[in-house]
């Protein structure tokens, strides 16, 4: 009875002499860039929010955001892409600050990246559930903090049972997620394709005036501000680097593939989110995320069948944050590189005799 309960949460023994057992449990690009690519992804469901809600009544400024926010991506994993190559074994920050800077930082960026895996986790559960409270009824707002204490242990579970694992269940939720919020972007483009000349002519007019009326320098305060309160959409981007150890070989080549997809998917979801608040003059609602206030002004015209693509969007952008959680688990990266310091290696020998 206890063995099948065992097996039943941690999946299969595995034979640690199999020469193939790293190949099982490893992962191709698709597959990295499912589960540690979604942390980035996931992003765009917060962090383009955060900035439309700073802009306040400045929302033409929203234009810049979005290539800001673009081009803030491809910077950032291309250096990423660099670290891949430059520490094929795992470019985390620990490891990077220990190369480059001496031990002492790399302990201060390795504890840094410790607080980063339990907020990755947090902040994502956490939401998840903001998406799929942003369609259910208001009295049940009490129940989030059950729903997302559930959704921890059911996370955890799954990743008893070993990371590919939970990955390839995860797969079709992942791209529910694309399909579902590409179809949302192209749509909001598409519905308002006549009307984007004078969105952009409105938006440059409104920017000029808010410059004559305010002076350039408190316009530039609150479009820094606004972008600074989007830095969540880029908080991601360092998965891959740090999980390059869970990459199947060769690891450079699938990392800088896994990189690639996920700087150019989160660019596109992250700027066409923006542009889609701009388009449909979205404005913040109690209760809602704006992208729940965006899919209401796209589909709530539609009758039931809109209400059901604006649930079935919600949902699959809170099942990509639970994704994105899985992304905090995978400290064996980590704690590969961690034991170079005299005391930390002391520490590891010692775990490992326990064990």
């Amino acid at each position: 009875m206890l063995d099948s309960i065992k097996r039943l949460i941690l999946g299969k023994p595995r034979d640690i002499r199999d020469p193939d057992v790293f190949h099982k449990i490893s992962l191709a690009a698709f597959l990295a860039w499912v589960g540690l690519g979604a942390d980035g992804l996931s992003s765009s469901a917060y962090g383009p929010d955060e900035a439309f809600r700073a802009l306040g009544t400045h929302t033409h400024l929203a234009l810049i955001l979005v290539v800001m926010t673009a081009v803030t991506i491809f910077v950032i994993s291309f250096a990423y892409s660099n670290l891949i190559e430059h520490f094929p074994g795992g470019g985390g920050g620990y490891l990077v600050a220990t190369k480059l800077l001496g031990e002492k930082a790399g302990v201060v960026s390795g504890c840094a990246l410790l607080v980063d895996y339990v907020l990755t986790i947090s902040v994502s559960i956490a939401s998840a559930c903001d998406a799929l409270y942003s369609f259910l009824p208001p009295d049940w707002a009490g129940t989030k903090l059950v729903a997302a204490s559930l959704a921890l242990l059911v996370l955890l579970m799954m990743n008893l049972r070993g990371v590919k694992e939970s990955v390839t269940f995860l797969v079709p939720i992942f791209l529910l997620f694309v399909v579902s919020h590409v179809a949302m972007i192209l749509y909001s483009v598409g519905s308002h394709l006549p009307t984007i000349p004078t969105v952009f002519s409105n938006a440059s007019a409104d920017m000029s005036s808010s410059v004559a009326s305010l002076g350039f320098a408190p316009v530039a305060f609150i479009l820094l501000r606004a972008y600074s309160m989007g830095g969540g959409t880029y908080t991601g981007i360092e998965a891959v680097s740090n999980g390059v150890g869970m990459l199947r070989e060769p690891r450079v080549q699938t990392g800088k593939r896994t990189m690639f997809l996920m700087s150019t998917s989160l660019a596109f979801t992250a700027g066409g989110i923006l542009l889609g608040y701009l388009l449909v003059n979205a404005s913040p609602v109690p209760g809602k995320t704006m992208n729940a206030v965006l899919l209401e002004n796209l589909y709530g015209g539609w009758g039931g069948a809109g209400r059901a693509l604006i649930v079935l969007t919600l949902f699959a952008e809170a099942a990509l944050l639970f994704v994105a959680a899985q992304t905090g688990f995978p400290g064996r990266g980590f704690s590969r590189t961690w034991p170079s310091t005299p005391g930390c290696r002391t520490a590891s020998r010692a775990s490992r005799t326990a064990s």
